[in-house]
């Protein structure tokens, strides 16, 4: 950290949505944090931009080497994490890309700004130990864990209960026989958040919620009978956390990344920022809430069914997921085989400790494969 106080940051993933969120939270915060490094993946004429307007310490293309005039290929998500100019790392890599910036960012003593919720699912407990080895911090920036953590900071006992929301997604009120033929266009329109497509698909998949879950049980100490979901097609209420006494508190807001992202750079410290949209009740509207149906978003019940079992049977759920995501987006399989491909996989798959990282990468390799397996036979 500088002599001012200013706070280094990394933005790895900075041409997504959470990246570009977050940068739009740093234009308005220069007097706290600065940007010492961006990486992004294929958007290089976007990251261009970037990189001349904030000039980074560091600036890398998590893609193939020699496409481009930056550092090139996975190991630049490292070297921008463990920066030494760099405090704060804000992890918006989708998928299992991810983990090892984490893994890196903790051992080297940095806080990390978790919006890359696949690490804690494939490897939450691997992860906890390189930050208890380091001395990193990891905080979320999920919008619903970002809501637990600011009920429960200064808080420290009786915690009991958390209920995590979901705006239910574009088919919300559809027919399971219509939702299982939906298509990419139908599947890409999320009716509260603007997101990358893949998230997008897990949240119309429910599949999301699932990580979700598995992220909370990581970050909170829970079981997973004291995790729930409930349906709230608003978006206002992020999560409600219940106490031993009967008491719940909840978070709320209109749907913007900006606020949790300023929250997970500044926790527990607050900073006033004119920029993140102020709550307004009326204006919010009738607040509803509805049961989960998961006989029809299945991918629920098993990405929770994963986390219950442990070991690498949630990095399993998460690779299936992904390469089955990737299969749908790609136009090879109907949404409805999302869902059947994840269960089938966890199926065939044999329970393992993930007693270390080598045993994860096995099992998300191994899923991957299966799951290509069943998307070449669908």
């Amino acid at each position: 950290m500088s002599e001012r106080g200013v706070r280094g940051v990394a933005v790895l993933g900075s041409t997504g949505s959470i990246g570009r969120s977050t940068l739009a939270v740093l234009r308005r915060q220069t007097e706290h944090f600065r940007v010492v490094a961006l990486t992004a993946g294929r958007n290089v004429e976007a990251f261009e931009a970037q990189v001349r307007e904030w000039r980074p310490a560091f600036a890398g293309v998590a893609g193939p080497a020699g496409e481009t005039r930056f550092p090139s290929g996975p190991d630049v998500l490292l070297q921008a994490a463990t920066h030494p100019e760099v405090d704060v790392v804000v992890n918006a890599v989708v998928g299992a890309a991810g983990l090892d910036a984490t893994l890196a960012a903790l051992r080297a003593g940095k806080r990390v700004a978790l919006a890359n919720k696949e690490t804690l699912v494939m490897a939450g407990d691997l992860v906890a130990q390189a930050a208890c080895a380091g001395g990193g911090e990891l905080v979320p920036v999920d919008s619903e864990h970002s809501a637990v953590l600011q009920c429960v900071t200064g808080r420290d006992a009786g915690l009991c209960r958390l209920i995590l929301t979901c705006s239910g997604g574009p088919f919300r009120e559809w027919s399971e026989e219509r939702v299982r033929t939906a298509t990419v266009d139908e599947a890409l329109r999320h009716p509260t958040w603007q997101m990358g497509s893949k998230i997008t698909v897990d949240s119309a998949t429910l599949a999301n919620k699932a990580l979700e879950l598995i992220e909370a049980h990581h970050l909170f100490g829970l079981s997973y009978d004291a995790l729930e979901v409930v349906v709230h097609p608003q978006s206002i209420v992020h999560a409600f956390v219940e106490f031993c006494d009967g008491s719940v508190i909840a978070q709320l807001g209109f749907p913007s990344m900006e606020l949790p992202i300023l929250y997970a750079l500044t926790h527990p410290a607050r900073l006033p920022d004119a920029g993140v949209p102020r709550f307004d009740p009326v204006r919010a509207g009738p607040l509803t809430f509805e049961p989960v149906r998961t006989d029809v978003f299945r991918a629920l019940a098993a990405g929770i069914a994963a986390g219950r079992a442990g070991g690498v049977s949630p990095a399993v759920f998460n690779a299936a997921n992904e390469e089955a995501v990737a299969a749908f987006l790609a136009g090879e399989i109907p949404f409805g085989r999302i869902s059947e491909i994840i269960e089938r996989v966890l199926e065939d798959h044999a329970p393992a400790s993930a007693s270390a990282l080598a045993v994860v990468r096995e099992a998300d390799r191994w899923a991957r494969e299966r799951a290509r397996d069943y998307v070449r036979a669908a």
